[in-house]
Formats: C-alpha cells, structure tokens, sequence
C-alpha cells in the first residue's frame, strides 16, 4: 500500500547540480557551455537564487573519473558559493571515512551560524574504491559502507543537538562531547543513495534521501519505502530526486537533443563508468541499489537523470513535475547541458510560474 502523499506546488523545492567538476553532467562529445571555475559558479549561484532555485548540490570527487578530470572540493566550494549569496541552501557532499564526524559537525556548526543556516551536508556513501585506496583507506563491501554512514548520521545528529553528546558505535565514538556554541539552525543531513541499505538510513537518521533518476513508478516503491522506514522510527524523511532537464519549444526538439546526446556518449568513459559502478547497486546483497539497472544510455548521464522524464516542452515538463508531486517528491535536483542559460530558463518557465500560479489561489474559507 502506497504512504505517499501528495505535495502542494507551494512546497515543492527545486536544486541544481553544481558544476564544480569539469567536463559537465554529461559523458558524451557534445557541447556543454558550462564550467567548473569558482567565479563561473559564484555567478550561476546568484541567477538560480533569482530565479527561484532553493538548493545548490556540490559533488564530490578525488578523482578524474568519467570524463570529468579535475574537481574542486566540495565543502570548501560551498562556502564560497554561500558568501555569494543571500537565500540559496548549499549542500556539500562529503564522503565518510575521509571525515570525522564530530570535526565536520563543527564546520558544519560555524559555517550555519556565518550564512544564516543554509548550510547542508550530503552523506555518500562512496562507490569510487580507488579513491579510498588511494587515500590508504580500508575499502568496504556496500552493506558496511552504509552501516558506517548510519552511524556518521548519528554522530552529526548528537553532536548538533544533543547535550552532552554520546555515541558508541563500531567505526564513531563520542564521549561526553558538548558542541558550543550549539548551531541556532541545525544544519540538514542529506543521504544519497537507492539500496535496501541506503532506504533504511534515509528514512531512520536524515532529513533528506535523494534518489537517482528514474521513472514514476520506481520512484513510487523507493519513497513509499523509505517513509515506512521513517514511520517506523517516529520520524519524517523529505524526497528528492535526480532529473536531467531538456525543455525545448517543441516536444521533437527535446528528443533530438537528447538523441544526439546520446549518439555521441564519450564511450571509453561511459564503459569505464560502468565497470566501476559494480561496486555500487550491483554488489549488494539483493543485487538493489544504485545503477543497478541502468543501461549504457542512461549512464551517459550519471546518475540516470534522462529517466526521470523532464524531457519535453513546458507542459510536458510541468506535468511531470506534478507527477512528482503527487507521489510525494519533496524536491527536484536538476541538471543541465548548458547551466547558465538553461537553469535560468528553467527558473523563468518552470518555477516562477508554478510559484505565481500557487500564489494567485484563492484562499477557502474555513468557517
């Protein structure tokens, strides 16, 4: 039996990938007019947060991998991105095993309390085994590495919020620990992921569970999940979910766009994506998770974001999004080929319509 429940327009959110990897979201030939400099993402952060966009994603990476090779860090890129704007959320994805917690939940703490608590995190588990080997860090089967970052969560979560702090767990450890001055608002706690494994720390330790692309009725079994997994702990987990954005005049425009996209993946690097991957969804333990079903066209954009369907004109994009809605998705995490143009286009025909529409409504009396 489906939990989801339905989203009223005015709450649904809408994020965008950063690009603070070269290469753009897409592992193909074509042109992206994009770029991974810091001054090109300090101006992209301000005309999303003029066009209505309430997240930023910024993505971690060691490493060259799948066509992106050089990486700005992500945490530090955040900050930067947060003191060039006024309202826009950022979100750093940090990986555990490279950070301890506790340290981080002090980061997180100041850097809530200098921008005016729009300052996230995004817990990732970590598919990419030759970061940590290179970094001389023990690599982990799937099912561990998100046991450890259910107990990564924990920690953040006491340490935020909890006074004195304790935690006893197999990799994280608190002792009597009191963060002052305590942050005025606790920053969110993201996690990625679409495993068995990732569902359950979703819905019992974050606020948030993103999910990679994929059609409505996959997204409606992962959701309907992960809140049981809320419910279950008393608490309540947000949506968001992953989806590559092609608006176009015309449906055929759309189509030819991501044809020829596609047509033209960057194959060596597509392939080499794949094989790395295993270690994702297709190491667990019922063979669920992330990619584990993708295809070679659908890992030309990688995190399966064609799937999702924001693929058409406005109305076809608008009723997709109300799709969305009504299966309980919280938040849209868009990605673009040519992010400056696109993610403002998106913002003037997708959001600020949706928002103006919402606010025109009349309010129903209720007496």
């Amino acid at each position: 039996m489906s939990t989801a429940t339905t989203r009223a327009p005015q709450d649904l959110q809408f994020a965008y990938w950063t690009p603070n990897v070269s290469g753009g979201l897409v592992v193909s030939e074509v042109e992206q007019r994009t770029d991974w400099s810091i001054d090109y993402n300090r101006t992209l952060a301000r005309t999303a947060e003029q066009v209505g966009f309430d997240y930023a994603l910024t993505q971690v990476r060691y490493l060259g991998s799948y066509g992106a090779e050089s990486q700005h860090e992500s945490v530090s890129f955040s900050l930067s991105l947060l003191e060039a704007t006024e309202r826009l959320k950022v979100i750093a994805a940090v990986h555990p095993g490279f950070w301890q917690p506790a340290v981080l939940a002090n980061l997180a703490t100041t850097a809530s309390e200098i921008h005016g608590g729009r300052f996230a995190l995004n817990v990732v588990s970590g598919w990419l085994k030759d970061e940590f080997q290179k970094f001389g860090e023990p690599w982990l089967e799937h099912d561990e590495r998100y046991r450890r970052s259910a107990e990564f969560l924990q920690v953040l979560r006491a340490v935020f919020t909890e006074s004195p702090a304790n935690f006893q767990g197999d990799f994280y450890r608190l002792h009597d620990y009191t963060i002052s001055p305590r942050p005025t608002v606790v920053p969110e706690l993201f996690q990625g992921g679409n495993s068995t494994a990732a569902q359950a720390n979703g819905g019992a330790y974050a606020d948030w569970y993103f999910i990679n692309g994929a059609p409505v009725d996959e997204l409606t079994v992962q959701i309907d999940k992960v809140r049981q997994h809320a419910e279950s702990a008393g608490r309540e987990t947000r949506i968001g979910v992953n989806a590559f954005v092609i608006l176009e005049d015309t449906e055929q425009q759309a189509h030819d766009k991501l044809r020829h996209i596609v047509d033209n993946a960057a194959h060596a690097a597509v392939d080499g994506f794949r094989e790395s991957v295993k270690q994702a969804g297709q190491s667990t333990p019922d063979g669920q998770g992330m990619w584990a079903n993708s295809t070679v066209e659908d890992l030309v954009q990688y995190n399966d974001g064609f799937r999702t369907g924001l693929i058409g004109t406005r109305e076809q994009i608008e009723e997709r999004i109300d799709q969305l809605r009504h299966i309980g998705v919280d938040l849209i995490l868009t990605g673009y080929l040519h992010f400056q143009e696109e993610v403002e286009r998106f913002g003037r025909e997708i959001i600020q319509p949706l928002r103006a529409d919402t606010a025109a409504q009349p309010i129903l009396a209720t007496s």
